[in-house]
């Protein structure tokens, strides 16, 4: 009885591999918060195809139950859209000032400036009363010289080569 209760739950283990290519039943996180893809709503409706960050391709899902939304224009939360030739709702409203209105007075003058500094050295300190002995080390100079190259004499009387 263990062997084949053991044998069933080692034949059910890869299947768990699989099981993110099924469906989905999409549960809404807030009530009353639709759950849009491609204009439908499909807040509890079931989504069939592997999308999404979990594979590294896109695929368009098929979704069964769910009710077409038909595209609406965007709500006036204080966007503007400029494709739908509308004015916006609100913004600064431009007046043009008359040429002869009193002008106000002008601005007082404002500067500010800022630096940067080291900040100042020690003091030089003089010479101790007993300094530590002064040691030359000798200048020890291992790489070999390269030679010198002979002079090149021509001796009359002689071809040269």
């Amino acid at each position: 009885m263990r062997v084949v209760a053991l044998a069933a739950f080692l034949i059910g283990l890869p299947a768990t591999a699989f099981a993110g290519s099924g469906f989905d039943i999409v549960v809404p996180g807030r009530p009353g918060v639709p759950i849009i893809i491609n204009n439908i709503d499909a807040s509890y409706a079931v989504v069939e195809g592997v999308w999404g960050l979990g594979k590294n391709q896109q695929v368009q899902p098929t979704i069964y139950g769910g009710r077409y939304i038909a595209e609406r224009q965007p709500a006036d939360v204080g966007h503007y859209y400029p494709t739908l030739g509308l004015r916006p709702g609100y913004g600064r409203l431009e007046v043009e000032p008359p040429a002869n209105r009193k002008l106000p007075k002008p601005a007082e003058s404002y500067h500010q400036s800022w630096g940067a500094q080291s900040a100042p050295l020690p003091p030089q300190m003089d010479v101790p009363v007993d300094p530590p002995p002064v040691i030359l080390a000798p200048e020890i100079n291992d790489r070999p010289r390269p030679p010198r190259p002979r002079p090149h004499v021509q001796v009359p009387g002689k071809p040269p080569g």
